[in-house]
């Protein structure tokens, strides 16, 4: 066992084994590090996002009241009496927001009160009562002058709007119900 000792002893002395003990050093920092963001991939090369066309407003206000203040200065009206508004017709070649014509058209009507215009209301159950759909936009004049005798409204403005759709063209028409005479007809650019 001597013998096992001494082995030791020598593998102790040869390793380097202290023998005292080690100096204190001073403690190390650690500096915090800022996690990196995750890099964002990049797109996938291909084709280009084509933008989308740009929406073109129209102006109906602008179109319609000087229309309609023309209208009124027609002769043959007769201030005071029931009309019958149809809505504006779209005959261009492309989509147009024909409800805010009608809208603007009402607008400058009932602002104007130099009639007495036929309810909406009354006139969606008269198309009912007639067998037409409520959203029929009486696509001819005769049409709208029956609409008009069954409401006993005394005129009947027919409203279009016609050309091409980039550049329209505002065509209005006041008939007289009774006899189907057309009392005033005026047209214009479509303002934008």
């Amino acid at each position: 066992m001597k013998k096992y000792l001494g082995v030791i002893l020598a593998a102790l002395v040869l390793t380097g084994c202290p023998s005292h003990p080690p100096e204190p050093t001073e403690p190390a920092t650690i500096e915090p590090v800022e996690p990196e963001a995750p890099s964002q991939p990049a797109p996938p090369p291909g084709e280009a996002v084509p933008q989308p066309p740009k929406i073109q407003t129209l102006n109906w206000e602008a179109s319609i009241n000087p229309m309609v203040t023309q209208m009124l200065k027609a002769d043959g009206v007769t201030p005071g009496s029931i009309l019958l508004v149809d809505s504006v017709k779209n005959n261009t070649n492309g989509s147009l927001p024909m409800s805010k014509a009608t809208g603007a058209l009402y607008n400058a009507l009932s602002s104007a009160k130099a009639f007495t215009l036929v309810p909406r209301e009354q006139l969606a159950a008269a198309k009912q009562t007639l067998g037409l759909s409520v959203d029929d936009s009486l696509g001819s004049r005769s049409k709208a002058i029956g609409l008009a005798r069954y409401v006993s409204a005394q005129y009947v403005l027919y409203s279009d709007v016609s050309g091409d759709v980039k550049s329209p063209q505002l065509d209005m028409q006041l008939m007289l119900v009774q006899t189907g005479e057309i009392v005033w007809s005026g047209n214009g650019a479509v303002q934008r």
